[in-house]
């Protein structure tokens, strides 16, 4: 082999040749500007990006502010269909136990009226046991009865039917002429009452 084969034996080609021991870099991909490693955005640059991140932000709090709303919603109308619901069996029990009170009222006016003979045999304990079933039963639905002999007269509670002369009893339920009673707080049906009424208070006046 001659020298002039020798030198372009081991001479190596252009396309790999190196700088500093490192190989070139690819070759731009057409159409695509590359910051230079180092450098910081442009003005324009960033003004695009806060209003990207403006735009997104609002974006964001829209639809926290329909989630909150759909949620508001959704409590109100569940709270609101509750009390509907609730509102409806209660009226359905109060329909239904206005219905048996006047059963009570025949019972416990047979109860006040019984014989003393009668009431000594063992056939009238099991016709009690039945009263205090019902009474029992009404407990269940939230029925209690309206207290009112002895009380003040109360026109929220009471049903003034006479009015009776009784010295040192004026404005107070002197009798019970019919069972007042209340379900879950509220006022079922009054109590008709017998009210007193004192002249001697009447004339000081």
């Amino acid at each position: 082999m001659s020298q002039e084969q020798h030198e372009n034996h081991y001479e190596q080609p252009a396309s790999t040749a190196t700088v500093d021991g490192q190989q070139d870099a690819p070759p731009a991909v057409e159409g695509v500007v590359e910051p230079a490693p180092g450098t910081a955005p442009s003005t324009d640059e960033l003004t695009v990006l806060r209003a990207r991140l403006a735009e997104a932000e609002q974006q964001a709090a829209e639809y926290k502010d329909q989630w909150m709303r759909a949620v508001a919603d959704f409590k109100n109308l569940k709270r609101r269909t509750d009390a509907e619901r609730i509102e409806l069996i209660q009226s359905a029990s109060s329909k239904l136990v206005l219905k048996v009170l006047p059963v009570v009222d025949d019972f416990e006016r047979a109860v006040m009226n019984i014989p003393a003979e009668i009431a000594e045999t063992p056939w009238w304990g099991g016709t009690q046991l039945i009263g205090q079933k019902l009474r029992t039963i009404l407990e269940s639905e939230g029925v209690k009865p309206i207290e009112a002999l002895g009380k003040d007269f109360d026109p929220n509670f009471h049903d003034a039917l006479l009015y009776e002369d009784a010295p040192g009893q004026e404005g107070k339920v002197i009798a019970v002429l019919q069972q007042g009673y209340m379900i879950n707080d509220r006022v079922l049906r009054p109590a008709s009452v017998k009210v007193g009424r004192d002249r001697g208070k009447l004339w000081q006046k």
